[in-house]
């Protein structure tokens, strides 16, 4: 076996990234159904941060952050459309630049095979499709409005190219662990990224069946009056309406489907771990578990992402190795941007400062509890203006250009059900939010300069109608 010293003082650094994976969904985070074993080993094994939000709830604009430690304003990756082309330089460039062999193994969602992203090598990439990805959504709450009838009906046990895709992501990195401790003195980082749970929401029996639809919980706030009121998102939901589609019935399979799909993902996730256990490598890799962005999986009537609730912003984030404590909860705010400065920690590299937004998983798992605020953005399809969510520890501000803004005190109300915006006992509170928010961003700037570049996109494609007129899909092809 690989002595661990063989890599210097610096660790190896296993990154294991999902699609659609939302914060609640696993055995550690209490969730009284879903199965994850392997995610739940590894938070006893480490340290898992409760309180981990996306960048933004839809993929490209999320993993160009996640690439590049930025927030969406400064990669201007801002839809499904506009994806990350290496610029801004990403955590894989640096790291690689210190002496690391940086190679990735699935789902990237990047632009094409023709830019440098940082790895050495990209195994079983999955691109923007045709190199342009989801136009559509360019248009965003334009007459193109999304056939979603197709999501309620694939779904339950079953078959789908996105698992085999998945089985594959697996098979490679079991594989490339195998070979690693090849490779006498160079420490390396593998990215491993699978499309699951990502819809369609078909299952394998084997996982589909550990969830009978008679044992299934509901989905959550389905009353009338707890469904979204704010205007923004209402149009969102009437642009992206997949609930008409379902029955009571259907829609409890396609539940059961996700959380099938969660536990499929973990059994993925248990077969890389083992292989780095058997191959001796396990105590000097540092192994970071997180997801692009959740998933709403019913609640409130809502599927897939796209909105500023937890459901969809909110995500699992996982990390264990060397110096990282065993068996802890940290309520610290964290983001996929904090993935550029935990890459470039462990490599050995000096902090950047002021210069990124994000702070090393490392140091925060290692202090107690820090006051933070952190961003999220949504500028795609279905969206009349910009969203831009500000969390505190008591309060997310949630600021639509345009419109009036959201306000909940998520210690008081966790299920954001209570919006205190415009009340006059809050608007203090409300007035420090929206500084703190421009603190970060200005949000009026930015969806100008959103709705500036998208409208430069669809001229370069021909314009409205050659987009109305384009091929529609709801989920990025395998072999795109």
């Amino acid at each position: 076996m690989k002595d661990a010293n063989q890599t210097g003082d610096r660790p190896n650094i296993l990154f294991l990234f999902s699609d659609e994976h939302r914060s609640d969904a696993m055995g550690c985070a209490g969730h009284g159904l879903v199965k994850t074993p392997a995610l739940d080993k590894l938070a006893e094994r480490g340290t898992r941060f409760v309180n981990a939000y996306t960048p933004s709830p839809i993929c490209v604009p999320a993993r160009a952050a996640l690439a590049s430690g930025e927030y969406v304003h400064r990669t201007r990756c801002w839809s499904n459309a506009q994806a990350y082309e290496g610029e801004p330089k990403s955590w894989g460039h640096v790291i690689g630049n210190a002496g690391y062999r940086v190679e990735s193994i699935g789902k990237l969602h990047y632009r094409s095979n023709r830019e440098d992203h940082g790895f050495d090598h990209e195994h079983l990439p999955l691109y923007i499709k045709g190199g342009v990805g989801w136009i559509k959504g360019l248009l965003r709450n334009h007459e193109a409005v999304l056939d979603c009838s197709a999501y309620a009906q694939e779904i339950g046990s079953g078959d789908c190219d996105y698992t085999q895709y998945d089985v594959g992501v697996t098979r490679g990195a079991c594989e490339w662990l195998q070979s690693a401790n090849r490779n006498d003195k160079q420490p390396w980082s593998l990215f491993v990224s699978w499309l699951r749970p990502h819809y369609p929401l078909t299952c394998p029996d084997e996982f589909f069946d550990l969830y009978p639809l008679e044992a299934m919980d509901e989905a959550r706030f389905l009353r009338d009056d707890q469904l979204p009121r704010h205007a923004v998102t209402r149009e969102i939901r009437k642009n992206f309406n997949y609930d008409q589609h379902f029955n009571n019935e259907t829609r409890q399979i396609a539940r059961a489907g996700y959380y099938g799909l969660c536990s499929f993902l973990d059994a993925q996730i248990a077969e890389v771990l083992s292989t780095l256990e058997s191959q001796g490598l396990a105590d000097n890799t540092l192994v970071v578990y997180s997801s692009d962005h959740g998933d709403h999986n019913g609640d409130r009537r809502m599927w897939t992402k796209m909105s500023l609730y937890d459901e969809s912003t909110r995500i699992p984030m996982l990390i264990a190795g060397p110096d990282i404590p065993k068996g802890r909860e940290i309520t610290t705010l964290t983001s996929l941007v904090d993935i550029f400065p935990t890459m470039t920690a462990a490599a050995g590299l000096p902090s950047m400062g002021d210069t990124k937004p994000g702070m090393p998983l490392q140091e925060l798992a290692n202090s107690s509890h820090r006051p933070r605020a952190i961003l999220s953005e949504y500028h795609d399809g279905g969206s009349p203006t910009g969203m831009f969510m500000l969390r505190t520890d008591q309060w997310k501000y949630n600021y639509y250009p345009g419109y009036e803004p959201e306000l909940f005190n998520i210690q008081d109300d966790p299920d954001e059900l209570n919006d205190l915006a415009g009340q006059n006992q809050y608007s203090h509170h409300q007035v420090v939010c929206h500084r703190q928010l421009c603190e970060i961003v200005d949000p009026d700037v930015a969806n100008q300069t959103a709705f500036k570049d998208q409208a430069d996109c669809i001229n370069r494609l021909g314009g409205i109608d050659a987009i109305l007129q384009s091929e529609e899909y709801d989920f990025t092809p395998i072999g795109s």
